[in-house]
């Protein structure tokens, strides 16, 4: 009995040393710095702040051996630059051990290369750019979601059954949005020979014309189209391409429009059939889910948006990480991130030690409207680990560190 509590003493002592005693670490605290777009895109950021901070409590109810997280948030208004000078007062005049979050994919570059320069580890939650875990990838980096790669494999599985030959594709005019296209294009192409890309269409993030872009679109008379915009954007473009015909008799195959966040403003408007990637919270029903689903609602009254699971699992996986570590050195982070396996409302996943990738996947299935609102019907889970690329190929892509 006593050489058992000698043992448990001397390991949370080796814990606490590992924590360090500077001021990240004061008062039994481990600061963790989080940075992501809340005023550029409150529809998302906002279930994900409510996501991070349920998982918070939660955390902190239990602690890590003695140890509270502590998280210090900042708004970087979805600007590269505003997001690295927030990193790097958080940083240095904050003293936070770990970063996390980011929503575009060019801010979650600009992150991922400041963490790379600073040697800290960033936990990217949202940014889907491929970049930022395998052509820019870093050994500090880690990402959550599925890569547009894998997200666009999911739905090119779905959109090669279609008869459809003349294809033409809109996306927003940054990293996201090409990535997204190229893949798309690759993918299909592969699967089929005889497809034609008719148009394309590349308005600013946020500022499209809807109106224009449908126009354009019809000029092309495609047979299907690829659609990558979100937001805002995807609500002018929907509207504005119903109105004038746009997506009569032609199929239409769309990233991430079956989410909440884009759904929700759509309402009785969202267009019936389209093939998209989403989140149908209200009909999944595994006890994971049905948890987390309670718990939210419990805490905020309201409907959990697929941010709120990014932002819940993001801060879990911090605290997995720093809880496997023992420490918040970084080169012990970064060992006890690779192959970290943590339980999510949509099941087990892990961080693959070849990329810090996570094996997230995403849901796949069909728009609909039932009572006025916009939903996801004919749906299914797509594991990501089944689509991510193998270790070697990644090696090919990923510079070496």
């Amino acid at each position: 009995m006593h050489r058992r509590t000698f043992l448990k003493a001397a390991a949370a002592a080796a814990f606490a040393a590992g924590l360090g005693a500077g001021p990240a670490s004061a008062a039994g605290t481990i600061k963790i710095g989080e940075i992501n777009s809340y005023t550029a895109l409150p529809a998302f950021t906002i279930p994900y702040r409510n996501g991070w901070q349920l998982a918070l409590a939660e955390i902190n109810k239990k602690g890590i051996d003695g140890h509270q997280l502590e998280v210090i948030s900042r708004d970087d208004g979805g600007k590269p630059g505003d997001a690295v000078t927030a990193a790097n007062e958080l940083v240095t005049r904050d003293g936070v051990k770990m970063l996390m979050g980011t929503f575009f994919s060019n801010v979650g570059l600009a992150v991922s290369d400041f963490a790379k320069q600073k040697q800290i580890v960033f936990v990217a939650g949202e940014p889907l750019t491929d970049a930022i875990t395998w052509q820019k990838g870093n050994r500090y980096t880690f990402r959550l979601r599925p890569p547009v790669y894998v997200q666009v494999a999911i739905l090119a599985q779905e959109a090669a059954k279609l008869p459809a030959k003349r294809w033409a594709t809109v996306a927003p005019n940054y990293e996201y949005g090409h990535s997204a296209v190229d893949d798309f294009k690759k993918l299909m192409s592969a699967k089929r020979p005889d497809i034609q890309w008719v148009a394309a269409q590349w308005p600013a993030v946020g500022k499209i014309d809807g109106g224009a872009t449908a126009e354009a679109l019809l000029q092309a008379k495609p047979d299907a189209i690829f659609n990558a915009t979100f937001g805002a954007d995807l609500t002018n473009f929907v509207r504005a391409g119903t109105t004038r015909g746009l997506f009569k008799g032609r199929s239409v195959v769309s990233l991430l429009t079956g989410e909440p966040e884009y759904l929700d403003p759509l309402g009785a408007d969202t267009p019936v059939g389209w093939i998209v990637t989403g989140y149908p919270w209200s009909q999944i029903k595994t006890p994971a889910h049905e948890a987390f689903v309670k718990a939210y609602e419990a805490k905020y009254h309201d409907y959990p948006r697929l941010g709120s699971v990014v932002g819940y699992v993001t801060m879990k996986a911090v605290a997995a990480m720093i809880e496997r570590a023992g420490s918040t050195n970084t080169d012990k982070l970064i060992k006890a991130g690779e192959g970290l396996k943590i339980p999510s409302p949509f099941g087990e996943i892990t961080f693959r030690a070849a990329d810090h990738q996570s094996t997230m996947g995403a849901f796949v299935g069909k728009t609909a409207v039932v009572n006025g609102k916009g939903i996801m019907v004919d749906w299914h889970y797509a594991n990501g680990a089944a689509y991510l690329p193998s270790p070697a190929a990644v090696k090919k892509l990923r510079p070496q560190d």
